[in-house]
């Protein structure tokens, strides 16, 4: 094979069927839970029952997906398990329905303002990048909030090796938004567009959050900031 020959992956008959007997298996769990059952074992039967759906990618899989994850998503909600939470929305984003896009407002809300593994995070604003055009600054505030997130709430290796795809992720958005191509353009970018103080991008996150949500909330965000340690 020569070095220009390009890879396709597709999932052999095999893996599909490997992926069905799976997801028979976890339906056949979920029929045996019952109102008595934990709430919890409900929510994380029906969010992998979700992910599987999504990856065989059948008819009507897709809706039924959105359906039993949003289900989870309320059982974890009430419960306060915001990194399952979050987890949830980036089904329901990856759902690719009508109500998707707030959706992800809502899980981003959750995976900014709650300290859940930064690695969830990080997916969740990368999304909002791909759902950006390319010359919005909204992609440059995602790109800039996973940086900082990065940067705070990891250690060590990790928080280098995050910090370096983070910063991939920055550059990336800043060659699309504006032709970046040297760490001179990139200071110049990032004062031009106000990207150096968290007091100044986080609240413009906040508003672009607040734009695909358009009011769609699942949960009371004054409620939740008020219990904060600090608010």
């Amino acid at each position: 094979m020569s070095d220009s020959t390009p890879v396709e992956f597709t999932a052999s008959n095999d893996s599909r069927q490997l992926l069905k007997q799976e997801l028979a298996q976890r339906q056949a769990q979920l029929m045996q839970l019952t109102p008595a059952s934990n709430p919890l074992e409900r929510a994380n039967v029906q969010y992998e029952i979700a992910e599987i759906m999504l990856e065989l990618e059948e008819p009507g899989m897709r809706e039924a997906a959105w359906g039993m994850t949003r289900e989870s998503f309320e059982i974890y909600r009430d419960r306060e398990y915001w990194e399952d939470a979050v987890r949830c929305c980036d089904v329901l984003y990856r759902c690719d329905l009508p109500a998707s896009v707030p959706a992800l407002g809502n899980g981003l809300w959750l995976a900014v303002t709650y300290p859940i593994n930064p690695e969830v995070t990080i997916i969740m604003l990368n999304h909002l990048i791909d759902a950006t055009p390319p010359k919005a600054d909204g992609a440059a505030v995602a790109a800039t909030v996973a940086h900082y997130i990065a940067d705070l709430r990891l250690e060590g290796e990790k928080r280098d090796s995050m910090m370096f795809l983070t910063s991939a992720m920055l550059g990336k958005v800043a060659e699309r938004h504006s032709n970046v191509n040297s760490q001179e353009a990139m200071n110049l970018w990032l004062n031009r567009l106000d990207l150096l103080n968290p007091k100044v991008f986080l609240p413009r996150l906040g508003q672009v959050i607040d734009a695909i949500v358009e009011g769609q909330w699942w949960y009371d965000r004054e409620a939740l900031r008020s219990r904060l340690p600090v608010h």
